[in-house]
């Protein structure tokens, strides 16, 4: 009985290699999204690969698709030490795969043609609910895209949208995207810049307020192209009460109130009548570590490099990867509300 069974797996596997070797296309996008959708099946992703030009350079007549995981990370960056990586090394994906599909256009007739294909991978491949997660076979539709556009100007932080989403649509695998490609997509489509005119209002008026304030301190950063990317500024009477009552500090980028739909990043903190009062306000362009970076470097150059004892932020990874690097010595903590939030979305997930 396993002999038939295997008999008939063998003549399965001949059947779809004989189908694929001979399999005609239109153009090159339909070569790929034909192995893309092989790769959905059979548990892998596909990357573009090799390709040839014709002699005039205006026609492709030879593309390579092959598994993500073809080749190995390149020598430099496997040699490179510790100490010198600005970031955590991102784990070995590459492993030299032979997997392939190398399509070639006929110049009589304009088609292309199967010219070599291998099916053997060297690794391990995803099961079919979890292939959809895998990178070429992410993607984000113009629904999803509008109503996460709606939950960000609704003032919504990148990962409660994602854990919304997957309640939406019944689990991870069914959403279609990560965490990350919600971060990309939101940093695209994010306005990328204030106009020059209001930018340059808000400049003179940061200005004028020093003039009238010796103490009023405020600093902004622009981008190549001179747009306004960042924004910090604080007042006497704020720097007074960060000298007094800045041992622990709460910031936080939720709100935000401007028509811009730009992060405003307020420092709060509490004094001895256990008010609530402001140290300083900032507006950056988008939630990036390097952007916090800046706003935290800012911020100690106001206050005389004083850091404070602990910090208090809500979950977000940029967040605590500043503070990690600006401000090492102080404490961070979480804010337990979103702790609670934490317990009842894993709580949640343990049930289904």
């Amino acid at each position: 009985m396993m002999q038939e069974d295997m008999a008939d797996v063998s003549h399965e596997s001949m059947m779809e290699y004989y189908h694929i070797a001979n399999k005609m296309l239109n153009s090159e996008d339909e070569g790929y999204t034909f192995y893309n959708k092989y790769g959905l099946e059979k548990g892998f992703s596909v990357r573009r690969s090799y390709v040839e030009w014709d002699g005039s350079n205006c026609h492709i007549i030879l593309r390579k698709f092959v598994c993500s995981r073809e080749g190995f990370r390149e020598e430099k960056h496997m040699k490179r030490k510790m100490e010198d990586r600005k970031r955590r090394p991102r784990s070995i994906t590459r492993v030299g795969c032979k997997a392939k599909l190398v399509i070639a256009r006929q110049e009589e007739t304009t088609q292309w043609f199967v010219k070599d294909f291998i099916d053997e991978h060297n690794h391990p491949l995803a099961p079919r609910d979890l292939s959809c997660l895998l990178r070429s076979h992410r993607r984000i539709s113009d629904e999803q895209k509008a109503d996460i556009a709606d939950m960000e100007k609704s003032g919504i932080r990148k990962y409660h949208i994602m854990d919304i989403m997957c309640m939406q649509y019944g689990g991870y695998d069914e959403v279609g995207c990560i965490m990350r490609d919600i971060y990309n997509f939101c940093h695209a489509n994010k306005q990328e810049t204030i106009s020059s005119g209001d930018a340059q209002t808000v400049i003179n008026h940061m200005v004028a307020r020093q003039e009238q304030d010796s103490d009023f301190f405020f600093r902004y950063l622009v981008d190549e192209a001179g747009h306004l990317k960042g924004l910090f500024w604080c007042d006497s009477q704020s720097r007074l009460d960060y000298e007094a009552f800045g041992d622990v500090i709460v910031f936080d980028s939720t709100y935000r109130t401007n028509k811009y739909n730009l992060p405003f990043v307020p420092f709060v903190g509490l004094n001895h009548h256990c008010s609530t009062i402001i140290f300083a306000c900032g507006v950056i362009s988008h939630e990036t570590s390097q952007a916090y970076e800046w706003m935290l470097r800012t911020f100690s150059d106001a206050m005389g490099q004083k850091h404070p004892i602990s910090v208090i932020t809500d979950g977000d990874l940029a967040m605590q990867r500043a503070i990690r690097v600006v401000w090492p010595d102080s404490n961070h903590r979480l804010c337990i509300w979103h702790i609670q939030q934490n317990i009842v979305r894993h709580l949640h997930d343990d049930a289904r």
